[in-house]
């Protein structure tokens, strides 16, 4: 029997593939598109394009703003969760912000789950997203959007510190006045709402914490050139 090679696979199956390889390594779809121009063929498709995380994108390689308008057009996730962002927490246009962030989010994003769920817990104290999460996924979800996405700056407009103050004058006593849990060494603290209470904290609780180190934390990411300069 002949051995089969990658070519002799189903066009469909070909693609998939080619699509998981851009999700995960840019160096390695790289290296598959110099093997021949059937790999390059495969490796320049809306599916490919549309599977990009451009968070794993070497931008010393250059093409910057095209290949954001590229993957912007097929509707890639990542894109959709930078302009979204970029939109409501710079620049504060919130309702198409919104809309972005949440076909990244249904998308199944998981940077764009996360912020979706808190962006529409602070807007409008709608909470629906939130049980798209386990607790083990959101800390580690959480901890990814909020400290893994270098440069940062704070995010410094009228609206987000004023949702900070607010919850810190409503929300922040419920969670350190609630016994589900016993309070721990910091009381009172927002800086240190992760080591405040044990795991079992009950469910309010648990999403009270999430919430304020979301506003403690977040930032808005710098590495990526201004939507409107994508054009």
């Amino acid at each position: 029997m002949a051995e089969m090679t990658f070519l002799d696979l189903p066009s469909e199956i070909q693609q998939l593939i080619v699509s998981c390889v851009a999700k995960n390594s840019f160096q390695d779809l790289y290296r598959l598109r110099s093997t021949c121009k059937s790999m390059r063929a495969l490796a320049d498709t809306s599916d490919v394009y549309s599977s990009f995380d451009l968070y794993k994108y070497p931008w010393w390689t250059g093409l910057r703003n095209t290949l954001l308008k590229r993957c912007y057009n097929v509707g890639n996730p990542s894109t959709l969760y930078i302009k979204g962002v970029e939109y409501f927490y710079a620049l504060q246009r919130h309702e198409e912000s919104l809309a972005l962030m949440k076909r990244a989010a249904d998308a199944r994003y998981e940077r764009g789950l996360y912020t979706y769920a808190m962006t529409r817990k602070l807007y409008s104290d709608d909470e629906e997203y939130f049980a798209r999460f386990t607790r083990e996924a959101v800390g580690t979800i959480g901890w990814l959007v909020r400290m893994d996405d270098v440069p940062w700056v704070p995010v410094v407009n009228e609206w987000f510190l004023t949702k900070k103050f607010m919850f810190m004058s409503t929300d922040r006593p419920l969670f350190y006045n609630c016994p589900c849990s016993p309070t721990l060494n910091f009381d009172w603290d927002l800086w240190h709402m992760e080591l405040s209470k044990t795991e079992d904290m009950c469910n309010r609780c648990f999403w009270i914490k999430e919430v304020g180190l979301f506003l403690r934390d977040f930032r808005c990411a710098t590495s990526f050139a201004p939507f409107d300069s994508w054009q």
